[in-house]
């Protein structure tokens, strides 16, 4: 059954301090804060009357927080947020994600930075760190169609496809979440602190159950990755290996009633395992953010973050010089896969002059990506 909050009182903002208070003691975590609020009521309860009561509670962790609760100093704790520009919200107020209220193990507390409004539902996109070209193209085009429909684009802010999602659902001029598994004054992986300032300044958020100060360990993935699916309607795997965390996002997501979905990949690429696992399993197909959209949006909003790409793209090729005859030949034998200069000239039959000239204008004019080891992908915008 959903866990049922109350409405907030005129010292909520007192009871969310010291709620953030308690989690920074030892062995407190969201799940064992809940109990705590189900056996006093309320953080400010818990601190009044659970130090009478330890000498008589059973010894372990629920004793040694009653002797440790009533030293919880919530004007430090406003001070510490208040510095790193951290704000609270909990499951009684609208700005708290809407669907991850509905989750019986919904945190009662989660830390913020940036913008959080009312009423926004999730879809979140997820994949592998070491993610291909094909993967991080798919990832940025996928969010940003399913941005353009009006959903929050959810992912973890790691490397490869949670990357590409962000950055995809940013360049459509969407809104993005990112969870992090530590305290949120510290950006994992630290080259991308750009990105994590990038979402906040466009309208979304970095978020998390744990204080500041909570180091980031390998087995708070994992309950991050619950928080991804459980704010989101459908979780979108892009890329992953067989035993890719994205696949326990998958997981939790079905555990917790959601969709999943998941793109095809390369038959020979080691991160298309898991996205093929999935979709032998029974996962939805997703090629285009309309296959995700369609599921919960009308025709006419599906159709609309179909086209918003594909025009924006046309008019980019549009705004440029149309390609020679050369480039034409070039174009057609590229696609998303990576391909060699020396198997591009054995196909165009072109000189290496040639090849060299036509490639740097394609790339200079947008069409193309040149990746390490000379080889060439398309530019799918």
């Amino acid at each position: 059954m959903p866990t049922s909050f109350a409405r907030p009182q005129p010292d909520h903002e007192k009871e969310k301090l010291l709620r953030a208070c308690f989690l920074t003691l030892p062995e407190i975590g969201s799940g064992r804060l809940r109990q705590i609020l189900e056996i006093w009521g309320s953080a400010a309860a818990a601190k009044t009357r659970a130090p009478a009561a330890a000498a008589k509670l059973p010894s372990g962790w629920l004793r040694d927080f009653a002797r440790q609760c009533g030293a919880a100093a919530p004007e430090k704790m406003a001070a510490i947020l208040a510095r790193e520009g951290i704000g609270l919200v909990t499951p009684e107020e609208d700005e708290y994600p809407p669907l991850l209220k509905e989750c019986p193990d919904a945190p009662p507390l989660l830390f913020y930075k940036g913008s959080l409004k009312g009423g926004q539902e999730g879809i979140a996109v997820v994949g592998a760190r070491q993610a291909t070209h094909y993967g991080k193209s798919a990832a940025a085009r996928l969010a940003g169609e399913i941005a353009a429909a009006g959903f929050v684009i959810v992912s973890g802010l790691a490397r490869g496809i949670d990357s590409a999602a962000h950055e995809g659902t940013l360049k459509a001029g969407g809104i993005t979440w990112a969870f992090m598994a530590g305290g949120l004054e510290r950006v994992y992986p630290e080259n991308n602190r750009g990105l994590a300032a990038g979402i906040t300044a466009g309208g979304g958020a970095l978020l998390s159950e744990f204080p500041p100060g909570s180091p980031w360990l390998p087995q708070r993935f994992p309950l991050r990755n619950r928080l991804i699916s459980g704010v989101s309607r459908a979780v979108v795997v892009v890329e992953a290996g067989e035993k890719s965390g994205s696949l326990i996002t998958a997981d939790f997501a079905l555990e917790q009633g959601r969709d999943v979905f998941a793109v095809p990949g390369p038959i020979f690429s080691p991160v298309s395992l898991g996205t093929h696992s999935l979709l032998r399993s029974g996962a939805l197909l997703a090629t285009a953010g309309a296959d995700v959209v369609g599921e919960y949006r009308s025709p006419a909003v599906v159709a609309r973050s179909g086209q918003a790409p594909a025009a924006a793209a046309a008019a980019k090729q549009a705004s440029g010089s149309p390609p020679s005859s050369a480039q034409k030949e070039i174009l057609a034998c590229l696609s998303d896969l990576p391909l060699h200069v020396d198997e591009l000239r054995r196909r165009c039959r072109q000189s290496a002059s040639e090849i060299a000239l036509s490639l740097l204008e394609l790339e200079l004019g947008g069409k193309i990506h040149s990746l390490p080891g000379q080889h060439f992908v398309l530019n799918r915008g």
